[in-house]
């Protein structure tokens, strides 16, 4: 039976101070008995000697020094795990909230995870087909890849989202896939959009949710995306299943990190936000990925909202550094109309190119995405040209250009967020909208190629 103290010497906001405790680690849980016998949660956030800094999980109203007692579990914060999570939403602390029945786990994890050694990681190579022609087509995901997608506050990032959580799937494999879903600080209205949007499709069967509220306390909101990595890692690597993670939004779960780190009056970093910052989104990111000897993989998308349309902010310059590219939502496309508003040529998948081609998606496809970048840039230049020159400055072949990155942006990028489309389909609108162009201009193809597909759809 763990040991009881009532040595509680202050509450100051969601932190607690306890005097004269033995063996007791950091990250170690704790429970708070109140006099009326009401229980709640607390993690150690400090050590110094025999004190200890708690912090609560719950607000710290009624509580009352002198007759509260306070435990520690000897253990850290974990999850239970069983292949019966797949269909249900949990809280921030890995609890149901979908009026089912308690979780009976088949083993119980520590949620932080073990650190994959880097020896034993199989370099990601399969392509993921999302359904969506701007990230299939131009900016390909592949399995066991990091790739976020930078967003702006009030762009349609959720939808996406759910678009990505709905459709995904590993081609041409009858394995099992599954998605896990966290969302951290998120409005109530959110939260049900992304729980009848998953109910409609049917596609809730293989997802598990994690769901904390802008309500919720901020430290719940740093246990959450662990808490879905956990479920994750016991599904990829136990039950041999994919697994798609999307952490959406990264910019609260690092605002609760700041508000957790100012609570503990550590010295800030960049912008206020810990200097241990970068530290602790890699032990988040870096969970994804495929092992040696095993047939599961994790795959992330993690979400965020950079504060104020500024990419080398903290939040997203350091995820750019730890994760292999980016899919960048702009506000001008947004403005157009477009859905969702991919801006293409920012956007970067790293690892793009092992996962296409002959046997993956088809051989066409490394030509043609070079060819459509290209040809999309130029057409952009061409239509700011337009902008300052006016039309007839411009010569036959540019117009034809403006005229491409219109067609492009309408038919490529803007599908609409309930438009599940093949690669074979993304192919052929690229295949398409090149035929706009003069056989002559499309210099990255190969003539074989251009034989097959140029003019035919």
């Amino acid at each position: 039976m763990p040991k009881e103290y009532r040595t509680i010497q202050e509450v100051a906001g969601p932190l607690m101070m306890v005097k004269g405790v033995e063996d007791v680690k950091y990250d170690e849980l704790g429970e708070i008995e109140l006099a009326s016998g009401e229980k709640r949660r607390c993690k150690v956030l400090e050590v110094d000697g025999d004190n200890v800094v708690v912090q609560l999980f719950e607000n710290a109203s009624g509580i009352n020094l002198s007759n509260s007692k306070i435990r520690f579990l000897g253990r850290s914060m974990e999850l239970g795990v069983s292949g019966d999570m797949l269909g249900r939403v949990f809280d921030g602390l890995g609890s149901p909230i979908d009026d089912g029945p308690e979780i009976l786990p088949e083993e119980r994890r520590d949620i932080n995870g073990l650190p994959m050694n880097p020896a034993a990681r199989v370099y990601p190579e399969e392509f993921i087909q999302t359904g969506v022609s701007a990230i299939d087509g131009l900016n390909t995901l592949v399995r066991g890849q990091k790739l976020p997608i930078f967003s702006c506050s009030g762009l349609p990032h959720s939808q996406l989202a759910a678009q990505i959580a709905r459709q995904a799937k590993v081609r041409g494999t009858d394995e099992n896939f599954a998605v896990v879903f966290a969302a951290m600080g998120i409005t109530f209205e959110e939260s049900n959009f992304f729980i009848e949007s998953f109910k409609e499709t049917g596609a809730i069967d293989r997802t598990v949710l994690f769901i904390n509220l802008a309500n919720d306390p901020a430290v719940e909101r740093i246990s959450t995306p662990r808490m879905a990595l956990t479920a994750a890692e016991y599904l990829a690597f136990e039950k041999d299943m994919h697994v798609l993670v999307i952490l959406t939004d990264i910019t609260n779960y690092a605002d609760a990190l700041r508000e957790v780190s100012a609570a503990r009056k550590e010295v800030p970093g960049r912008r206020g936000y810990p200097g241990y910052m970068y530290t602790d989104l890699a032990s988040l990111y870096e969970r994804a990925g495929r092992q040696r000897g095993k047939s599961g993989s994790i795959t992330m998308i993690p979400i965020l909202t950079m504060p104020e349309d500024d990419k080398t902010h903290p939040i997203p310059d350091l995820t750019g550094y730890i994760t292999e590219g980016q899919v960048i939502l702009s506000r001008e496309l947004y403005r157009k109309g477009l859905q969702p508003p991919i801006d293409v040529l920012p956007s970067l998948s790293r690892l793009k190119d092992k996962g296409i081609g002959e046997g993956k998606t088809r051989a066409d496809h490394a030509n043609t995405m070079n060819q459509l970048f290209a040809a999309y840039s130029r057409g952009k230049d061409a239509k700011e040209l337009m902008t300052i020159l006016g039309e007839a400055a411009l010569t036959d072949i540019d117009l034809l250009y403006a005229k491409f990155a219109d067609a492009f942006e309408k038919e490529y990028v803007s599908q609409g967020y309930n438009t599940d489309r093949s690669i074979e389909e993304t192919l052929e609108i690229g295949w398409k909208l090149l035929s706009m162009l003069p056989r002559a201009e499309l210099k990255r193809i190969d003539d074989k190629y251009l034989d097959m597909y140029y003019g035919k759809q």
